[in-house]
């Protein structure tokens, strides 16, 4: 579980691929101390620790975690969104992320608003039911507010600290990110589908 608050952006040291997997190889923070075996948000995919050396550690992904993230797009110097997972005495500054990507999102338009910048992503429409307006939604592993949305697509406002600490400081139109939809809107929903399910067969 983790929080959407980064504590690290750091550079991709090398992609490769072994037995229909994809491992990437990230530069290790200096002030970190990482173990096999962890769970690491990267770019809001929770990873787990497979190989470790001195400055860097290898995490590796399977193929459906390539499908609905954009792992696949990963390329040596490019940098990542890092978050070691929460303990329970951290603060929650955030909101509750658990590292499990829902979709990928297309930046379909930036605009700047004075020091801020609002980007729009679009999103199958049928994740929608679970973002809503003043919601909290992970972007690349960063907790954010939803302002506005629409039938498939949502807004955010990113202030310049996050501009200048993350990896959305540098995305750009037409790329995409990795969308985690709250994790209690997702309860909900599905509590209502199965209670609205049974009332449908009760009346039958």
């Amino acid at each position: 579980m983790f929080t959407g608050i980064i504590k690290k952006v750091s550079r991709i040291e090398n992609v490769f691929r072994e037995k229909g997997s994809l491992f990437i190889e990230i530069e290790k923070p200096k002030d970190w101390k990482i173990w096999l075996g962890e769970s690491i948000s990267i770019n809001g995919v929770c990873s787990t620790v497979k190989k470790m050396t001195k400055n860097n550690f290898t995490v590796e992904y399977m193929p459906e975690t390539v499908k609905k993230t954009t792992v696949e797009s990963y390329a040596r110097g490019s940098g990542v969104n890092l978050e070691k997972s929460m303990r329970m005495s951290d603060l929650l500054d955030g909101h509750l992320v658990q590292g499990h990507i829902d979709t990928r999102g297309k930046v379909i338009d930036i605009k700047k608003v004075k020091k801020s910048v609002v980007m729009k992503f679009k999103v199958p429409a049928k994740f929608m039911k679970l973002i809503a307006p003043k919601g909290s939604v992970s972007i690349d592993g960063i907790s954010l507010t939803i302002i506005d949305t629409g039938k498939n697509w949502f807004t955010v406002s990113l202030v310049s600290y996050t501009l200048e600490n993350t990896n959305l400081g540098s995305i750009k139109k037409g790329n995409e990110a990795n969308i985690e939809t709250d994790v209690f809107a997702k309860y909900v929903y599905n509590i209502l589908k199965h209670k609205y399910a049974k009332g449908q067969k009760t009346r039958r």
